[in-house]
């Protein structure tokens, strides 16, 4: 729920609570989860400190409200436009008026949840704009899904980000089946089986001989998952998390890893059918979201333990990264080129190409650049349903995109 103006003046002696109670629902509509008892906490924490001092108050709210790194922009920005310019003692003596708290023109897009939260539209403006799509024409525009499939994820509101989960469900990643050694009765394979064929002679005494026929077995290819939850990284991984689960959900043998300073193995907690429970379990399992990027180590973590047990039979790799790393790249070079040999295709999926401009300048990107099979953007929900017809095609030359 967003704040909007109060109606009426709380109980004598508890404005401080009602301010603080105000500020919450904020930040619940802005995406944090925050419910009753964070509220509680929250009020707590306050009388506990000097809430006339902004930097108590901050960091007192803080230590309640921001649970992880991620978290931390949207609860600044949020602070920011809630208090902007009050005198907190006046916050402690009277209620705050939304008003009192409205963003500026020039907000960055990355604070536009906090800030549809803080100062939502009045509903003047709501019938005034729903007037004004009636009398639009509709001709040569595009719908409401089609933009919203090529926005970006960082520019995305509470409402949209939520819309976008909802259509990332429903994706699904379909691949190609691989043959395998084994063989399956077929009555129009190509070998002739001579063991059933012997074994059928037998129920007509030798007199007649019918073929049987057979063709090779073939199953759907392992799905491995390698995705980079750095600071760099950090706006877009939640919604690599919901499109990972997607695709657990969808198909067999699917194995997730996320990555920053250290690998962790998530595939068992993304297996959960709630998408918001296996994308929770998972986020509280790492330990170094939002931190820095080590993705070489890492990579060699996964090479040591993992590789024999889910590369086997041909896996297909999804390396989402950035490559903006500051380690040793030997040790990256050595590691991806391992990578890239015990697999059957390596795609590199990487936020960064969504720019026009992109070149492969960042030493870990032209380290990682010569041993993938398909370099592709992922920052929207048209380049994830882009990702299948990739996988549907032969494997392009990654340098051929930059010429």
């Amino acid at each position: 729920m967003s704040a909007e103006p109060l109606a009426a003046e709380p109980a004598e002696g508890g404005t401080l609570a009602y301010n603080v109670m105000h500020f919450v629902r904020c930040l619940r509509g802005a995406g944090l989860p925050a419910g009753p008892g964070k509220t509680i906490e929250s009020v707590r924490a306050v009388e506990a400190v000097d809430p006339t001092r902004r930097s108590d108050l901050y960091w007192a709210l803080h230590a309640v409200l921001v649970e992880r790194r991620d978290q931390h922009d949207v609860f600044d920005q949020a602070f920011r436009l809630f208090w902007r310019e009050i005198r907190l003692e006046s916050a402690v003596q009277g209620p705050v008026m939304a008003t009192d708290r409205l963003p500026q023109p020039e907000a960055l897009p990355a604070s536009r949840r906090a800030s549809e939260a803080v100062a939502p539209r009045t509903p003047d403006e709501d019938e005034s704009h729903d007037e004004l799509e009636i009398e639009l024409d509709a001709v040569l525009t595009f719908s409401p899904q089609e933009v919203l499939q090529e926005m970006d994820f960082e520019d995305m509101s509470a409402d949209e980000l939520a819309e976008a989960k909802r259509a990332i469900a429903a994706l699904r990643l379909p691949l190609k089946p691989v043959p395998t050694r084994r063989y399956r009765a077929d009555p129009l394979g190509r070998r002739i089986d001579m063991r059933a064929t012997l074994r059928a002679s037998l129920r007509s005494s030798g007199d007649l001989m019918p073929l049987k026929r057979r063709s090779r077995a073939e199953r759907q290819p392992t799905v491995v998952v390698l995705c980079d939850v750095s600071g760099s990284m950090s706006r877009y991984s939640r919604m690599f998390l919901h499109f990972v689960h997607a695709v657990t959900n969808d198909r067999d043998r699917v194995h997730s890893f996320l990555f920053g300073t250290r690998l962790t193995n998530i595939t068992r907690y993304l297996r959960h059918r709630d998408v918001d429970v296996a994308v929770g379990r998972a986020s509280r399992a790492v330990h170094d979201w939002s931190g820095g990027t080590r993705i070489g180590p890492c990579l060699k973590d996964f090479n040591q333990y993992w590789s024999r047990r889910v590369l086997a039979q041909g896996a297909v790799v999804l390396l989402i990264t950035d490559g903006l790393d500051r380690d040793d790249l030997g040790v990256l070079r050595a590691e991806v080129e391992r990578l890239h040999k015990s697999c059957r295709r390596l795609i590199w999926l990487n936020p960064l190409l969504r720019y026009e401009g992109f070149k492969p300048e960042a030493g870990g990107v032209r380290t990682i650049l010569p041993h993938i099979d398909e370099f592709r953007p992922v920052h929207n929900i048209a380049s994830l349903m882009d990702i299948a017809a990739a996988l549907s095609e032969p494997a392009a030359q990654p340098d051929a995109m930059f010429g």
